[in-house]
């Protein structure tokens, strides 16, 4: 079966960091680009950042350029969001999905397999 697990969410101060995994599975992970999404409430779902497959190409929104980085092992099928000076406004479900081809990007119809989120609080 194809699992995507997003973990290491969490409640932090604004300006503090967290680091969040994607562990796949049950798929040729490194054929795959792997994007990040978030979901604040009563909001749409937006892309927060993807990876390609080799991790060459990487895309950031702009609410996040500079402040979080993205990164993968694919020894480990796992993705890394790095996120540091955290905002309250990034406070969100973040979710973590797979792309169908292998460089990833912004649109979320192009990702064939989503995992369950991870919440992330941050406070003023």
């Amino acid at each position: 079966d194809v699992q995507l697990q997003a973990f290491g969410g969490g409640s932090v101060q604004a300006g503090g960091s967290l680091r969040l995994s994607c562990a796949a599975s049950g798929f040729t992970f490194d054929d795959y680009a792997i994007g990040w999404f978030r979901q604040a409430p009563g909001k749409e779902r937006e892309f927060v950042a993807c990876i390609s497959w080799s991790g060459g190409f990487r895309l950031f929104s702009d609410s996040v350029k500079g402040r979080f980085t993205i990164s993968r092992d694919n020894a480990k099928n796992t993705v890394y969001l790095q996120m540091n000076s955290l905002k309250p406004d990034d406070t969100a479900v973040y979710y973590c999905a797979a792309d169908r081809g292998t460089v990833g990007g912004r649109d979320p119809t192009r990702y064939r397999y989503w995992g369950q989120g991870t919440q992330v609080t941050v406070s003023s």
